[in-house]
């Protein structure tokens, strides 16, 4: 039976490939790298944190972009496609997403349902997006083919770096896909640079005057004495006079910024995943604690400092 079938398929043509010739600038080809890396270390806990990889190849020249997240949520993978556009200086004018949880609802061969937000995200551009089917790699080979050639040259590069923060991390992420992408083609002219600048780039659309912003609402019913409010157990200060007033938190995936309930905004913060937990700008402490926080700082460095001005023998 499976020699017959193996010969129907092969006589039928179910096993030929159709050649798939990608128009420059139409499709973004979106998926998260299955592979974490274990790199980013937590300067307070020293615990040490997940790096999980935002990946997209676009159009004829699958020119690529990363960026790592702490974790795969909505808000990282909504904020992977504006730092995407940013970094490509256009608009495409198809999205083709896996169907993981944060692109698509319901997944459907005909109908696949998107997430609110990423139906308002493409709405925002004016770009359609087209899942690729279950189970049909072929559907989004050139992010298939870009993640396995990022596995080999840049996870392995960055296998046994330590990084303190996913900024610092980040920076190095574009750094070294900036000159991966100018090492040539093995099978055809020039490399993902040359081909994105020739062939990619004039077939963009321009990104439009406002960027789209998604982010999760939290009331706080009033600020604590310590006028620090919490999101995802990271305390962010707000003027200590808003003491007992409410206030409401916008969390986007980098910042978080904190209002009065009449839309005054009264605090920003770069979002943290790591390090202390309370992030305090001084200015919102009153004059006792910037203080007694002077007063902490006070370490040897200070005191031979002061003590230079006076003399050597002090």
């Amino acid at each position: 039976f499976c020699a017959k079938y193996a010969a129907w398929k092969k006589a039928s043509g179910k096993k030929v490939v159709l050649p798939q010739e990608r128009e420059p600038g139409k499709e973004l080809f979106i998926d998260w790298v299955g592979d974490t890396l274990a790199c980013v270390t937590d300067s307070e806990t020293n615990t040490i944190r997940e790096a999980h990889f935002f990946v997209t190849t676009i159009g004829d020249s699958s020119y690529p972009f990363v960026e790592a997240f702490p974790d795969e949520t909505q808000e990282n993978w909504i904020q992977g496609h504006l730092d995407a556009l940013e970094w490509y200086g256009g608009v495409p004018k198809i999205f083709v997403p896996d169907n993981c949880k944060t692109a698509v609802k319901h997944a459907s061969l005909y109908n696949p349902e998107l997430n609110h937000a990423y139906r308002n995200l493409a709405l925002h551009y004016g770009v359609a997006v087209i899942p690729a089917r279950i189970v049909k790699p072929r559907d989004k080979p050139s992010v298939e083919s870009g993640v396995g050639w990022l596995e080999t040259w840049l996870l392995e590069w960055l296998s046994g770096r330590s990084y303190h923060s996913f900024a610092a991390l980040n920076q190095d992420i574009k750094e070294r896909v900036a000159e991966l992408s100018l090492r040539p083609f093995q099978h055809r002219d020039g490399s993902r640079s040359s081909n994105f600048i020739a062939l990619d780039k004039p077939a963009l659309r321009a990104l439009p005057k406002d960027t789209f912003e998604f982010f999760y609402t939290k009331l706080v019913s009033r600020v604590p004495n310590n006028y620090h409010v919490e999101w995802r157990s990271f305390y962010y200060s707000v003027p200590y006079m808003y003491y007992d007033k409410p206030v409401t938190v916008h969390a986007y995936a980098k910042r978080i910024e904190i209002f009065l309930r009449n839309g005054e905004r009264i605090a920003v913060h770069p979002r943290r995943f790591t390090g202390r937990r309370y992030v305090t700008i001084t200015e919102h402490m009153p004059p006792n604690h910037q203080a007694v926080v002077s007063m902490r700082s006070f370490d040897g460095r200070y005191y031979r400092q002061k003590a230079a001005g006076i003399g050597q023998y002090t």
